[in-house]
């Protein structure tokens, strides 16, 4: 995963943070897809703002699967 491109999720409430955490454990690896089809289904319905949120919990999901530090480390 070239982490130099990813984007890093912008905000998320404790509730994002709790869904992440439910679709890695029930997921595993595919967690990151699972919320990508979520995202989608919320376009193709014309609900953007779900959609918004799916996109950010699957940044999120990504950014919690790193095996490495993304960022500034102080």
């Amino acid at each position: 995963m070239d982490t130099h491109h990813m984007h890093m999720p912008l905000y998320v409430e404790n509730r994002d943070v709790n869904e992440a955490q439910e679709l890695m454990s029930k997921y595993g690896q595919e967690a990151g897809l699972e919320a990508a089809e979520r995202a989608e289904h919320s376009r193709n319905i014309g609900n953007h703002i779900q959609f918004a949120r799916w996109r950010q919990i699957e940044r999120l999901i990504m950014t919690l699967s790193l095996k490495t530090v993304a960022g500034t480390i102080h």
